[in-house]
């Protein structure tokens, strides 16, 4: 059973339905609006996180870009609008005309200049902030089915406040200083606080104070050729 965390709406009930065991690989799972893959962990089973909650949900990644937009797109493919906060719109100006199809699922704005995006349980929106090391408090905040994620590319002075405030953090590689710092805030066991100074590219603690899940994110063919390879530094 994948792992879950975050978890927003339960789907509708429906019958059950029988296949023979022989067939399940062939099965492609999709994952709606409720939640998104973000990677598998160390059995290969997926884990899930969802984004969409009836309550303000904000989340903070110690992390690289690349992970941030594959985010981006996945939330994207589930019907939710993406709108990118962000002081450096080339890096995402590619992504946003690749991803629309015609459509416009991802938009982008500069930093302090999103508008209200009017979220709702059949419309939820992410808002991805991409404002560097001290993003400033954003106009836009986190509410029902809009939740906000916060991306930083190191520990900064900011983002103690941020990591206390957040209902999920998801850590990359960080320095072993950085990652004393991240453990003290989310109460890790020193067994993980030593790993994060040595995970690989693509390679994402998501943590709360009472839940954490190793997560390895693994492209599709799509993502890797708009975004190539994992990697922990853009």
């Amino acid at each position: 059973m994948a792992g879950r965390f975050g978890q927003g709406l339960l789907g509708p009930r429906r019958t059950g339905h029988a296949l023979p065991a022989e067939h399940l690989p062939a099965l492609s799972l999709p994952i709606g609006d409720d939640g998104v893959v973000v990677g598998n962990d160390a059995e290969g089973r997926p884990q899930v996180v969802g984004f969409h909650h009836p309550t303000a949900y904000d989340v903070v990644l110690i992390g690289g870009l690349w992970t941030a937009q594959v985010l981006a797109l996945r939330l994207a493919g589930t019907g939710a609008r993406v709108a990118v906060e962000t002081g450096r719109a080339q890096a995402w100006t590619h992504l946003v005309q690749a991803a629309g199809a015609g459509q416009e699922c991802i938009s982008l704005y500069d930093v302090g200049r999103v508008p209200p995006l009017g979220p709702t349980v059949s419309s939820p929106v992410l808002v991805v902030r991409d404002c560097g090391m001290r993003p400033p408090r954003g106009r836009v905040a986190a509410m029902p089915w809009q939740s906000v994620l916060t991306l930083l590319p190191y520990l900064s002075p900011v983002a103690p406040r941020l990591l206390r405030g957040a209902a999920l953090v998801g850590v990359q590689r960080v320095s072993p200083d950085e990652a004393q710092q991240i453990g003290r805030i989310m109460q890790l066991p020193r067994q993980e606080v030593e790993a994060l100074s040595t995970l690989g590219d693509g390679v994402t603690l998501w943590c709360t104070r009472r839940e954490r899940h190793y997560a390895v994110t693994q492209p599709t063919d799509a993502e890797s050729g708009l975004l190539g390879t994992p990697r922990r530094l853009d």
